[in-house]
């Protein structure tokens, strides 16, 4: 079960439930892969930016389910969950991959 107070988000993965929540730890790897593909250094204020207009790109969604699943505990790396099937398929994992940041950034009532 997950817990959206902790940022946590359910992600369905060949059918086995996995827990994503974008830690600090997850975050700072992910931007520090935001700015390795991205040379203009736009990183995760780029990546927020282009999620809220809706210009994101697959690797985007990957880029951030990754660091999702990572900072819930799981191990693998962006290869692995490109060949898996992901519940509810590409718009599922973009909903789920907007959901992280959203709970990531907000602020505390």
């Amino acid at each position: 079960m997950v817990n959206p107070m902790r940022g946590e988000v359910a992600l369905v993965l060949d059918g086995q439930p996995h827990v994503a929540r974008l830690t600090l730890g997850a975050l700072a790897e992910l931007e520090q892969g935001l700015d390795d593909a991205n040379s203009s250094g736009a990183g995760l204020n780029g990546l927020v930016a282009r999620m809220d207009e809706g210009r994101f790109a697959s690797r985007d969604i990957l880029a951030v389910l990754v660091a999702g699943l990572r900072g819930g505990g799981w191990q693998g790396q962006a290869g692995d969950l490109m060949a898996v099937q992901i519940e509810g398929g590409p718009l599922e994992a973009a909903r789920i991959a907007a959901r992280l940041l959203a709970l990531a950034f907000r602020a505390p009532e």
